[in-house]
């Protein structure tokens, strides 16, 4: 197995000699006001379920769905969350080269390697705040046929408006697009910058339930393309791959129209209150930068002595685990992410954090007294 991944809180709960649940994990990007409790209750209700085989397609999964954002059925497949299908999908396209839009999630790469397909990255500029110019992106895309973007992005938190990717989708009809959306959901107007629509036959859309309603274990993801597309991933699909409860638990969110409105408005405005609070605290330090995230993760940039594992061995001892961003590929360790929890850790943990630039701060200065 490939491991491109960062924080690991069993690893963190061993090495400490604790449970993972006393461990803080700001590495985490899931949603911090979930899962909806409504969920976990229908969950507990039919836990039976899990004494059968599921349905070995997820058919009426697929189909709840389809309905929920109107589009055709034929056009979606669900799969063991968007890894498996992330991991299948060089695979299914025969892909040759692929340029990968970065610094971004590790499974892009992973999936490349572990097919034996050759990929670059086209990565953005830490002075652009990570932001990609999409007109000397198209340029760069000539050679390859296949294009991973992660939208908004892991781990800049940066989102590519979706009417500048349809135009470069739309004008490269001969390279696959891979979309993932996995944290879409988070961004305020997630409605009108989604690619789940697009009528581009080359445009592949992944959907992932794990993080905005906080069911990671379920595993559940979607990916949305054209007929022909996903008629060519059923070929490759195995059956079964998707469990009971996860099954149940889209089944349930998708016609929970109303109360899963009310949960988004309510997740997108508490993670904008909370990031305001985040970038007031830290704004006069010159030994951390936060980047603008549409998110609910920040990635930060350390300055001075601070590197991103001293920093993750310091705040360990405190039992927070945050993301080292030292193994993206156009990153270094001076990068650091971590994601938004509850008011109160987020609190917690921002005067842990500055706590320790305090240390550093004051270190240098007596470094600077000795000369």
């Amino acid at each position: 197995m490939l491991k491109g991944h960062g924080g690991n809180i069993y690893d963190l709960a061993q090495r400490l000699g604790c449970h993972g649940s006393e461990i803080v994990d700001m590495s985490s990007n899931i949603n911090p006001l979930g899962p909806p409790p409504d969920l976990v209750r229908f969950l507990q209700e039919n836990i039976k379920t899990i004494a059968r085989l599921p349905e070995v397609d997820a058919n009426r999964t697929v189909n709840v769905f389809a309905e929920r954002y109107n589009i055709d059925p034929e056009r979606v497949i669900a799969g063991n969350g968007t890894t498996q299908l992330i991991y299948s999908i060089p695979r299914v396209l025969e892909t040759k080269r692929a340029l990968i839009f970065g610094p971004t999630y590790a499974d892009y790469a992973d999936a490349c390697a572990m097919h034996n397909i050759r990929y670059d990255y086209l990565t953005a500029r830490e002075s652009n705040a990570f932001e990609h110019d999409i007109k000397a992106a198209a340029q760069q895309i000539q050679g390859h046929d296949t294009i991973f973007i992660c939208n908004p992005n892991n781990p800049t938190g940066n989102i590519i408006p979706a009417a500048d990717l349809e135009q470069l989708c739309r004008s490269h009809k001969d390279v696959n697009f891979v979309i993932d959306e996995s944290y879409l959901l988070f961004v305020d107007g997630s409605n009108t910058q989604s690619m789940i629509r697009s009528t581009n036959p080359n445009v592949m859309v992944l959907n992932s339930m794990s993080k905005f309603f906080t069911i990671p274990g379920l595993r559940i993801g979607f990916l949305i393309s054209s007929p022909v597309i996903i008629k060519q991933f059923k070929t490759y699909l195995l059956p079964w791959s998707v469990n009971s409860l996860a099954q149940m638990a889209v089944q349930y969110l998708m016609k929970q129209t109303a109360q899963v409105e009310t949960f988004i408005e309510n997740t997108v405005k508490f993670i904008a209150q909370e990031k305001d609070i985040l970038f007031e605290t830290f704004k006069n330090s010159s030994f951390i930068k936060l980047f603008p995230s549409t998110t609910s993760f920040i990635l930060a940039r350390l300055y001075g002595n601070l590197t991103a594992g001293g920093l993750g061995n310091h705040m360990a001892d405190d039992r927070i685990l945050i993301r080292n961003c030292s193994n993206f590929s156009g990153l270094s360790d001076r990068f650091i992410r971590f994601s938004l929890k509850t008011g109160e850790i987020n609190r917690m943990f921002a005067k842990k954090l500055l706590d320790r630039i305090s240390q550093e701060e004051s270190a240098q200065k007596d470094e600077h007294r000795t000369y």
